[in-house]
């Protein structure tokens, strides 16, 4: 293009000063006349090709960005965890159907290939953050938590005398910051059921991790 332009230039001055004929400029612009459309349909042609491959550049770009924020949402999301809680010794020490509800649970998970998805959890530090629930269960507090919020709805039913409430958090190991379970209920003077007492650490297959700072 830039080859074009300077012949087209020189001739132009040489034809202003005489120094060719009209028959050598007739001859001078056909010469020419090829070499120029032939750079400028290159010119031509080449642009929407340009512009294409920016379009896609400039998609990809976005597409890798939204992708990147997606999957920095999907990390940081909080799990909503849902619990009821009582006092300990109603919970691990009165209730009659409590065990047995919890061993069901477990089994049913096992049979369909499902991971442990609720705990037990003693003195639950995120009990912080309900202050009335707290002080309503008056002594050492043990909650029932998990991620399904169906199977909790059955449970606050089936167990009745109970607190039920959720928060999110973003680990599960905050959320089950708790203390060791204690086994200080003791054993009853009289004992009329016709089933046996639980027996003591009943619940350890359902307890969480003690994770707790706390002494």
């Amino acid at each position: 293009m830039a080859a074009s332009t300077a012949a087209a230039t020189q001739f132009k001055v040489a034809a202003l000063g005489g120094l060719v004929s009209r028959q050598e400029q007739c001859a001078a612009r056909v010469a020419l006349a090829p070499l120029s459309v032939k750079t400028l349909t290159a010119t031509v042609q080449a642009q929407p090709v340009e512009r294409a491959q920016a379009v896609v550049a400039r998609a990809q770009a976005s597409s890798a960005d939204v992708a990147k924020k997606q999957s920095d949402a999907a990390s940081t999301t909080a799990t909503t965890y849902h619990f009821i809680v009582a006092n300990a010794k109603f919970m691990l020490d009165e209730e009659e159907h409590f065990q047995e509800q919890l061993k069901e649970r477990l089994r049913w998970l096992h049979e369909q290939g499902h991971p442990q998805d609720f705990w037990l959890v003693y003195e639950p530090e995120f009990l912080a953050s309900f202050p009335e629930i707290k002080k309503r269960v008056n002594g050492p507090a043990v909650a029932l938590v998990t991620t399904d919020a169906l199977w909790m709805t059955f449970m606050k039913l089936r167990l009745d005398r109970v607190l039920r409430g959720e928060f999110e958090c973003d680990s599960q190991e905050e959320a089950l910051k708790s203390l060791p379970i204690e086994n200080n209920f003791g054993k009853p003077a009289k004992w009329d059921a016709p089933y046996p007492k639980y027996e003591s650490s009943w619940w350890t297959p359902y307890a969480a991790p003690s994770v707790s700072g706390r002494s």
